[in-house]
């Protein structure tokens, strides 16, 4: 596998993809304080083949996986197989990715109707009522 398949045109050479074994954390026993089964994936946006509109729209994305320098940070360590790890690590990449691939159609904007606006007006006053109800009575 020496590209990431994001579309059939998008694809991403494995060189721009940076990842390394880590110790995974949490509860596991000897295997987790010997065997580094984590990935740390690292993804640079800014120095990668992607287009730039792409680019873009993952800069401007709102995710806490994406620094402030534009670099795209996974943290696999779900499985005992570093394999395993590596492969779901791959698979967070492309999903990120192909999240800004989707066009959200603009929000069109809309006011609510006169019969809403009444019926509304309505439930307000007529809980002002029973709350007015409920004072002493002055004589």
């Amino acid at each position: 596998m020496d590209e990431l398949h994001i579309t059939t045109e998008i694809l991403i050479p494995r060189s721009e993809i940076e990842m390394s074994a880590i110790r995974s954390q949490g509860a596991g026993g000897q295997n987790v304080n010997k065997v580094s089964t984590g990935i740390h994936l690292r993804f640079d946006i800014h120095n990668s083949s992607l287009p730039e509109t792409i680019k873009l729209r993952l800069i401007q994305q709102s995710d806490h996986r994406i620094n402030k320098d534009g670099v795209i940070i996974i943290k696999s360590q779900q499985t005992r197989s570093q394999e395993q790890n590596r492969v779901n690590a791959l698979k967070m990449l492309q999903t990120i990715i192909q999240s800004t691939l989707v066009r959200h159609k603009p929000r069109k904007k809309t006011r609510p109707k006169k019969s809403a606006i009444k019926k509304r007006i309505d439930n307000k006053k007529g809980r002002g009522k029973l709350k007015e109800l409920r004072q002493k009575i002055t004589h």
